[in-house]
């Protein structure tokens, strides 16, 4: 739509002007590297991925500083209150380091494919790094149930109805009950 794609670089290679052009439809065909290095990488990918590594660290502060500011000057027990936020920030920090880990392997080798011209990655590498960046969507859930109690166990319940197929009855009642109660506070 914005002209990022390389329908005239195809036309100029097969002498044609508007006429029919067959395209092998792979990636870096259809796609500009250009796009996807300059405006993709360097504008939608690295500022926020530096910016939000920058609040993390200063979060991570903040609650250490909160911690040893409470631990000497009250006797109640802030590790309760800010261990649940501490343990939060971890779990994000987390995603964020997956995100990091899923998404730069491809957009380095964007970056190779549109500086070395010469270099020739193999198709391999190139399938992982695609691979991990589908695979980035999967992990968010897992983190979340495995990192936050109350997201492990409504995914539990839902898990244990739907996919195991157990009614209502065959599910653990209390745990049912609480689960449909927290649940029906966070629906609007």
């Amino acid at each position: 739509m914005f002209g990022w794609n390389n329908i005239n670089y195809l036309r100029r290679q097969h002498n044609s002007t508007y006429g029919e052009i067959i395209i092998t439809c792979e990636f870096e065909t259809v796609i500009s590297m250009e796009y996807m290095v300059y405006f993709n990488f360097f504008v939608w990918v690295l500022p926020p991925l530096f910016l939000m590594l920058i609040i993390y660290l200063e979060v991570f502060n903040l609650i250490q500083r909160q911690l040893n500011k409470k631990v000497s000057s009250s006797s109640k027990d802030p590790h309760k209150y800010y261990g649940k936020e501490l343990k939060i920030a971890k779990s994000l920090a987390l995603i964020l380091l997956l995100f990091a880990l899923s998404w730069l392997p491809l957009h380095t080798l964007n970056c190779i494919t549109l500086f070395c011209q010469t270099c020739n990655t193999p198709m391999i590498i190139t399938y992982i790094a695609i691979f991990l960046t589908h695979g980035n969507s999967a992990m968010n859930p897992i983190v979340y149930a495995f990192r936050i109690e109350k997201f492990r166990s409504t995914f539990l319940y839902i898990w244990k109805k739907y996919f195991c197929c157990k009614s209502g009855r065959a599910l653990n009642r209390s745990n049912t009950m609480n689960i449909e109660r927290s649940c029906s506070k966070n629906v609007i």
